[in-house]
């Protein structure tokens, strides 16, 4: 898309290219959700990017006059967002969890878990003992970035980042070698735990896919973006929730844990799964989509054959 050369002269300071990409996102009608909840966010997260300043300080730097080569970029990302529809991440190459980056691109979903939260803010709400975990399971790690905060969280602990997908798991290496924890990661291509036989952890974190393929047949061009692979959960959205279920005893120390991001599909798996006293972890942002069950109470566990109720779940948060 081409710049106009008079916005170049008339934008001058980052305040006028604040508000004339809010004015742009909301004039396309953009839809947010990947790191972001509105127009203002998203305005703020792709200016600050693309000048390299930090994304959580706009205030000091809103009066700043802009080199001609700066409001050239912001031009070019402001009129990429609207052309491309894609999300902000993708055009900056990073997204952040609770001030973590990480590389990202359309090989893997945009960071966005609930459970980076955890590891980061509350781990103890995972592992009361951190020193007591030695070996940590991240499923679905697509960009990998619950595997480094999990290693970031329980610094002795080795961490398996499993992916189905050999293009996600090359996005996470390049994370790995940033936080320079090639010793303690390790990525295993794997459908799931097939790759995994014999190995138990102390704990098992997990963002799958959990969208119903009705809701990510609908998506908008933001969400279609990222990897169908990395939402599509069935026809209710929980054929891999219930998958891990039904496997994760099997590979897991005694005393140890399973927390699982799910969206809005409690009420289908608390039917499901009647048997099994699940723990809700809420966040800031959440409330019942993560899921906490220990190694003893998925011991009884008969092989996960169970009923799937028909529902719709919104747009995943990404791993």
């Amino acid at each position: 898309m081409p710049t106009n050369p008079a916005t170049l002269d008339d934008l001058v300071t980052l305040r006028d290219w604040l508000r004339f990409a809010v004015s742009k996102f909301n004039a396309a009608h953009l839809v947010y959700g990947h790191g972001t909840g509105s127009a203002l966010d998203e305005a703020a997260f792709l200016l600050l990017s693309g000048l390299d300043l930090p994304i959580d300080q706009l205030d000091p730097w809103l009066d700043a006059r802009l080199t001609r080569p700066e409001r050239q970029r912001l031009a070019d990302l402001i009129a990429q967002r609207i052309a491309t529809r894609k999300p902000a991440p993708y055009l900056v190459g990073k997204a952040w969890i609770k001030g973590h980056p990480f590389r990202v691109d359309e090989r893997v979903i945009v960071p966005r878990s609930y459970i980076g939260e955890l590891l980061v803010e509350r781990p103890e709400a995972l592992v009361p003992d951190a020193d007591s975990v030695g070996r940590v399971l991240d499923l679905c790690t697509g960009s990998g970035c619950l595997a480094i905060l999990a290693a970031l969280a329980f610094d002795s602990a080795g961490v398996d980042a499993v992916d189905i997908s050999p293009g996600a798991l090359a996005v996470a290496r390049m994370n790995i070698a940033d936080y320079r924890l090639h010793d303690r990661v390790t990525p295993i291509e794997s459908d799931l735990f097939a790759a995994l036989s014999g190995r138990r952890y102390d704990l098992i974190v997990s963002n799958p896919p959990y969208v119903a393929s009705a809701a990510v047949e609908a998506f908008p061009p933001e969400y279609r973006a990222e990897p169908k692979l990395a939402h599509l959960g069935g026809t209710d959205g929980m054929d891999l929730v219930r998958r891990i279920l039904a496997a994760a005893g099997r590979h897991l120390e005694p005393g140890g844990t399973l927390v699982m991001e799910i969206g809005t599909g409690r009420e289908v798996i608390e039917h499901d799964f009647p048997e099994l006293p699940l723990i809700w972890l809420d966040t800031e942002e959440s409330e019942g989509e993560v899921l906490l069950v220990t190694a003893d109470d998925l011991a009884g566990l008969d092989g996960g054959q169970r009923r799937p109720r028909r529902g719709t779940h919104r747009p995943r948060k990404g791993a």
